[in-house]
C-alpha cells in the first residue's frame, strides 16, 4: 500500500518495471487492498518523506533483479548470484505469460463471486475480551514504557539464521521483555535433537479421538518448553484438503472443517496448557504448493485463491474460528493471495474477519517471507514479521525493522497501530504465563537449528566474525512421550478391508485356522504345506532404508514413510520400521519369515520361495511435502494419487504370486493422503488393507499392535478415497501449470469438496469419509433430540466489549529513539530497529486508504473471542446409545451428520455435513450413551447478504448418526 505522493509517482513511472498483470490504475492503491501486492517491492521507500524525488525513492529497485534472483536461488537451497541464463529464462516466461496474465487477472477482478478483497480499516485493537483483560492490563504497563526501537524489536524478526531458533524477534531489554524463540512444528520440534517425532496431523485426525489430540499437543509443548521455545508454529488447519494431492495436507487433520476445527482446538489447548504459545496456520486458502510464493516457481507473484464469501466462512475460515475460541495466541498468515491480495496484507481477512468478526486477541505473524509490503501490511493487520528479512532470504533488508521506525516517525504508520501490534504480542506472552522465569527462563534455546555440532555461533546467517559458544546442549526431553506417539499411530491406523483374516497371531494363524487353510489349499492345488507357517514381508516401505533422516527435511521417499517433508518435519530420534517390529513379534519356532525389502519384486531369492508363502504382507506408500523441495516427480504437490516407487505393480505381483496365487495378502499403506487402490483392491486374495497414514517414530510397533490384535483398530478416514482423481471434481485438481503471471485458482466448487462433492453428485467412493472397520461390530439405538433453545433466524445482538483496549499517547516519539547506539557492535545482515540518520525524516501528509479514519460497521457475527458468544451456545442436544454387539472389546467412533431443512429459498445446502463425533471404548455387549452438543454455529449457514450466521427456522433439521458419512443407521429431527 503506497502512502505518499512520491509513491503515486512511482506507480506511474515504474509501470513497465512491474508485473504487467497490474491493471488497476494509479489511484487504485487507495481504493482497495489489492495494491499491497502491486507495490510490494517499493513500499519501504514509499514511507520516505514527500519532499524526496521519485527517482531517489525508487533507488533500491536498481538492485531488484539481483534480489529477486537471489530469492529464487535461496529457495532452491543455493546462495548464488543471478546469472544471465536465469534472467533470460525468466524474461521468456514473462513474455509468454503476460498476455494471459492480464486477461486472467482482470477476469478474476471483474466477475462475481470473487472480485477484489474489500478494504477493512483500521485494525481493531486487541483487549476487548474478558478472558484476556488481565494480560492486556499487564501488557499496557510494559508497552507504555518501551521506546520506539524496543517496540519495533518486538514486532520484527532478526533475520534468517540470526538466532538459534528458526524465528526470533529482539528483546525490549529495559522493560524486561525477552527475545521470543519460535520453532516449527507441527509434527515435533524441527531441527532439534532428543525429541519425539510424533505422528503427523493427518494421523491424529484419523484417530477421531479428542483426548489424544489434546495429549499429543501437551506432550509436544512440554518438549518445546524444555528446549527453550516460546512459540510453536502449529497446529496446521490450512490447507484444509481441497485437493487430495496437495503437498501439505498431511500437516492438517483432514478434509472437513468441523474435524479440522475440533482437532486444531484440542491441540491448541494441549499446547497452551504448558504455557507455550500455539500458532494456528496458514490463514487462509493455502491449498497447494505450486506457485505458493513469488519466484519459487519462476513467477513474480504467488497464486491467488479466489473464494466467495460463504465458502470462505463455512469451509476455510471455520477451523480458525475454533482455534480462536480456544484462545490461540498466534495466527500465521499464508503465502498465497486471496482474491488477488496477499494474505499477509489483506485487510479484509486480517482486520475484518480475523480480528473483528472472530475477535482474535493474539497476534498475527507472517509466514517466513510472506510479507510483501511494509506500511501496507502494518495497516492491514499484520503484527509480527518473520523471519525479519524482507523480500529475500538472509539479506537483512527488512520491510519493517528500521523502515518501520522511519514509517512511525514520518507518520505513514500511526503510532497507535504500532502500539497495538506490540501490545498483542506482549499480552499473549502474559496470557500464557511466560513472565514466570522458573518455567520460562530468560535464555537461548538448548539447541541450534543450523548445526549439529556442540559449538557454533549465535547468528550463523551473518558473515561478521563471532565468538564460538555452546549452541547444542543435547538436552533429552522425550520422557515417556513415545507412549502417546505409539497410541496415536495405532488409533490413527484405519482398517479398510478385512475378509476374515486379521488379526493374525504371533504363531501366524491359530491351529484351527491354519489347519483349515492348508486343507483348502490342498483341495485347490493338490499340494499341502507342512511345518512352519510361512510369511513374506514385501516392499521398501517395510524396511529402514538408509535411515529416517537420510534426506534433509525428510525430502525424499526411501525406506518406510513416517512423515511428509518440509518445515513440518523433524529429525527422527529413531523410526521403528515395520519389518523390525514384525521380526521381534513373530514366534520364530512357529513362523518362517522371508523378507523382500525392495519394490523390484525380486522373488525367489533368499530363504524362501514365493510359491511356498502362506501369508504375504506388502507395504507401499505415497509421499509429498512443502514446495521448496522436490523429489522425483513430486514437486511438493503429488502429480497424481497413485502409490509411488512402483507400489501398485508390487502389490499386483505379490497378490498373483503369493503361494502360487492362493496365499493371503495384507496390504499396508503409509501415505500423506488418499491413494487410488483400484488396480488391486478387488483381487480375491487381497484379504486386508490397512491405511496407516504417517505414524511417526513408533510406526512398526503401532502396526504390530493392530496386526496381532493387541489393539482393536479404531481409526476412521479423515478424507474420502475415490476411484479416480476425476471423482473429486475440477476443484480437486492441483493447478500444475500457470494460467498467467499471477496464477488464478477459482474455487468454483464452493462448499463442495471431498465427501460433500461425492454426495452432491451421487458419486460412489471406494471408501467414504469417516469409514473404518473394527475387529468387532457396533450398532446404534434410541436417538433422542433435546432442544435447548428455540430456533431464531439470527444470533443475539453483538455484545458490547467486555473490556477496553489499552490507550496510549499518540504523540510521535523523538527521532533520537531510532538512532543507532554507538556502543552496539553491528552484525551484518542482522535486522535492527535503528537508523543511521533521521535528518531526512519529516512528518508528511500521507493519503491513507479510503475510509481509514471511518470505523466500518462491526460484524454482528463478532463481539468476543471466537465471535458472537451466541454462536457458541448449545441449541440442541442429541443423545444416542452405542452398543458393542461383536465378539471383542473395541472403540466406536459415532459420527453425527446434519441435514439442513428443505426450504423454498434458493440457498443451496450440502447433502450432509459433519457436526459431531466422539470415541467410546466398549466391552462386548456393553452400551453407552453418547451426547452431541450442537451450537448455533453448527446449525447455521453464512448469509452473504445479511453478513451473519443464519439458522433455518422453517422445516426440520435432521440428525443422522453412524460409523461413516454413508453408514448412518439412525436419525432424529428437530
Amino acid at each position: 500500500m503506497a502512502h505518499d505522493e512520491s509513491a503515486q509517482g512511482l506507480l506511474k513511472e515504474s509501470s513497465t518495471r512491474r508485473s504487467s498483470s497490474s491493471d488497476r490504475g494509479d489511484n487504485a492503491a487507495f481504493d482497495s487492498d489489492s495494491d499491497l501486492d502491486a507495490t510490494d517491492y517499493i513500499d519501504r521507500e514509499a514511507a520516505r518523506p514527500t519532499r524526496r524525488s521519485p527517482t531517489a525513492s525508487f533507488e533500491p529497485n536498481t538492485k531488484g533483479k539481483k534480489r529477486w534472483c537471489s530469492c529464487l536461488f535461496t529457495t532452491l537451497g543455493r546462495r548464488s548470484k543471478c546469472c544471465i541464463g536465469v534472467l533470460a529464462g525468466m524474461g521468456i516466461l514473462w513474455v509468454l505469460l503476460t498476455a494471459t496474465g492480464v486477461f486472467v487477472y482482470r477476469k478474476a477482478q471483474e466477475e462475481p463471486p470473487y472480485g477484489q478483497s474489500p478494504p477493512w480499516y483500521p485494525t481493531p485493537k486487541g483487549g476487548i475480551a474478558a478472558s484476556w483483560a488481565d494480560s492486556y492490563a499487564k501488557a499496557s504497563k510494559m508497552v507504555s514504557k518501551m521506546t520506539l526501537a524496543e517496540k519495533v524489536n518486538v514486532t520484527t524478526g532478526t533475520g534468517w539464521e540470526m538466532g538459534l531458533a528458526v524465528g526470533t524477534n529482539a528483546p525490549a531489554i529495559h522493560v524486561g521483555f525477552p527475545q521470543l524463540q519460535l520453532q516449527d512444528g507441527p509434527l515435533g520440534i524441527r531441527f532439534a535433537d532428543n525429541i519425539t517425532a510424533f505422528p503427523a496431523g493427518i494421523t491424529v485426525g484419523a484417530t477421531w479421538n479428542r483426548q489424544l489430540m489434546y495429549a499429543r499437543g501437551k506432550a509436544h509443548a512440554i518438549e518445546a518448553r524444555q528446549k527453550g521455545i516460546n512459540v510453536l508454529l502449529g497446529p496446521c488447519v490450512g490447507p484444509l484438503g481441497r485437493m487430495p494431492a496437495g503437498g501439505r495436507n498431511w500437516e492438517g487433520f483432514g478434509a472437513d472443517p468441523y474435524l479440522q476445527g475440533i482437532a486444531g482446538a484440542e491441540t491448541v489447548k494441549g499446547i497452551q496448557s504448558e504455557g507455550v504459545m500455539a500458532t494456528i496456520k496458514h490463514f487462509v486458502a493455502n491449498e497447494q504448493e505450486h506457485f505458493r510464493q513469488p519466484w519459487e516457481w519462476g513467477l513474480p507473484h504467488a497464486i491467488s485463491s479466489n473464494i466467495d464469501d460463504r465458502t470462505l466462512h463455512e469451509l476455510y475460515a471455520w477451523p480458525f474460528g475454533d482455534a480462536v475460541k480456544a484462545g490461540v495466541a498466534s495466527v500465521m498468515c499464508s503465502y498465497n493471495q486471496v482474491n488477488n491480495s496477499y494474505a499477509c496484507g489483506n485487510s479484509k481477512l486480517l482486520n475484518g474477519i480475523l480480528k473483528d468478526e472472530l475477535g482474535f486477541q493474539g497476534f498475527v505473524m507472517s509466514d517466513w517471507l510472506a510479507q510483501h509490503s511494509g506500511v501496507g501490511t502494518a495497516l492491514a493487520g499484520l503484527d509480527m514479521t518473520m523471519p525479519g528479512d524482507g523480500l529475500g532470504w538472509a539479506d537483512g533488508k527488512s520491510l519493517w525493522g528500521p523502515e518501520l521506525s522511519r514509517a512511525v516517525l514520518n507518520g505513514s504508520v500511526p503510532l497507535e497501530r504500532l502500539n497495538d501490534m506490540v501490545t498483542r504480542i506482549v499480552a499473549a506472552w502474559y496470557q500464557l504465563g511466560q513472565d514466570d522465569e522458573k518455567k520460562f527462563p530468560r535464555k537461548q534455546p538448548s539447541f541450534s537449528s543450523w548445526t549439529d555440532e556442540e559449538k557454533g555461533v549465535m547468528s550463523p546467517g551473518s558473515p561478521t566474525e563471532q565468538e564460538q559458544v555452546v549452541v547444542n546442549q543435547f538436552v533429552n526431553v522425550q520422557a515417556n512421550h513415545s507412549v502417546i506417539a505409539r497410541e496415536v499411530a495405532a488409533e490413527g491406523t484405519v482398517l479398510l478391508k478385512n475378509e476374515d483374516l486379521l488379526p493374525i497371531s504371533r504363531q501366524g494363524l491359530s491351529d484351527e485356522r491354519l489347519r483349515a487353510r492348508r486343507d483348502a489349499v490342498e483341495r485347490a492345488t493338490g499340494k499341502r504345506s507342512e511345518g512352519k507357517f510361512k510369511v513374506g514381508i514385501f516392499g521398501e516401505d517395510a524396511g529402514p532404508g538408509n535411515g529416517p533422516n537420510a534426506c534433509k527435511d525428510r525430502g525424499c521417499n526411501q525406506g518406510t514413510l513416517g512423515s511428509g517433508w518440509g518445515s513440518g518435519a523433524v529429525e527422527f530420534p529413531y523410526l521403528v520400521s515395520p519389518v523390525e517390529a514384525l521380526r521381534k513379534q513373530f514366534d520364530k519356532s512357529k513362523v518362517e519369515l522371508s523378507e523382500f525389502l525392495d519394490n523390484k519384486a525380486s522373488f525367489g531369492k533368499g530363504d524362501g520361495s514365493l510359491n511356498d508363502l502362506e501369508l504375504c504382507i506388502v507395504f507401499a506408500n505415497a509421499d509429498a511435502g512443502e514446495g521448496f523441495t522436490k523429489w522425483a516427480d513430486v514437486s511438493g504437490d503429488r502429480p497424481d494419487l497413485r502409490l509411488q516407487n512402483n507400489g501398485d505393480d508390487l502389490i499386483v505381483k505379490v497378490a498373483s504370486s503369493c503361494g502360487g496365487g492362493t496365499g493371503d495378502v495384507v496390504v499396508v499403506i503409509h501415505a500423506v493422503g488418499p491413494v487410488l487402490v483400484e488396480d488391486w483392491i478387488d483381487t480375491p486374495n487381497v484379504k486386508a488393507l490397512l491405511f496407516a497414514n504417517l505414524p511417526g517414530q513408533e510406526s512398526g510397533n503401532a502396526l504390530a499392535e493392530i496386526l496381532f490384535g493387541d489393539t482393536n483398530p479404531s481409526g476412521h478416514l479423515p478424507f474420502t478415497i475415490g476411484r479416480t482423481l476425476e471423482d473429486y471434481g475440477a476443484g480437486g485438481k492441483v493447478l500444475y501449470l500457470p494460467n498467467g503471471v499471477v496464477p488464478q485458482q477459482d474455487f468454483k466448487e464452493g462448499l463442495y469438496i471431498d465427501y460433500r462433492h461425492f454426495d452432491k453428485y451421487n458419486i460412489e467412493p471406494r471408501f467414504e469419509f469417516g469409514f473404518g472397520l473394527s475387529y468387532t461390530t457396533f450398532k446404534f439405538d434410541n436417538i433422542v433430540v433435546i432442544p435447548q433453545r428455540r430456533k431464531t433466524q439470527y444470533p443475539l445482538r453483538r455484545p458490547n466489549p467486555a473490556a477496553e483496549p489499552p490507550s496510549y499517547s499518540t504523540d510521535i516519539p523523538s527521532k533520537e529513539e531510532a538512532i543507532f547506539p554507538p556502543e552496539i557492535r553491528r552484525l551484518e545482515k542482522y535486522v535492527y530497529p535503528y537508523l543511521d540518520s533521521t535528518d531526512d525524516i519529516e512528518v508528511g501528509q500521507y493519503p491513507y486508504p479510503d475510509g481509514y479514519d471511518q470505523q466500518p460497521p462491526l460484524s454482528e457475527a463478532g463481539g468476543d473471542e471466537g465471535g458472537n458468544p451466541d454462536l457458541w451456545s448449545n441449541y440442541v442436544v442429541v443423545n444416542v446409545d452405542v452398543i458393542n454387539d461383536g465378539p471383542v472389546a473395541g472403540a466406536a467412533v459415532p459420527q453425527l451428520y446434519l441435514q439442513y431443512p428443505e426450504t423454498e429459498s434458493e440457498t443451496d445446502f450440502p447433502v450432509r455435513v459433519l457436526r459431531g463425533f466422539d470415541k467410546v471404548y466398549l466391552k462386548p455387549g456393553e452400551k453407552k450413551t453418547v451426547k452431541f452438543n450442537l451450537t448455533r454455529r453448527d446449525l447455521s449457514y453464512w448469509d452473504v447478504v445479511a453478513q451473519n450466521w443464519v439458522m433455518v427456522t422453517e422445516g426440520p433439521y435432521e440428525f443422522s448418526v453412524g460409523l461413516s458419512s454413508r453408514d448412518l443407521s439412525i436419525s432424529g429431527i428437530w
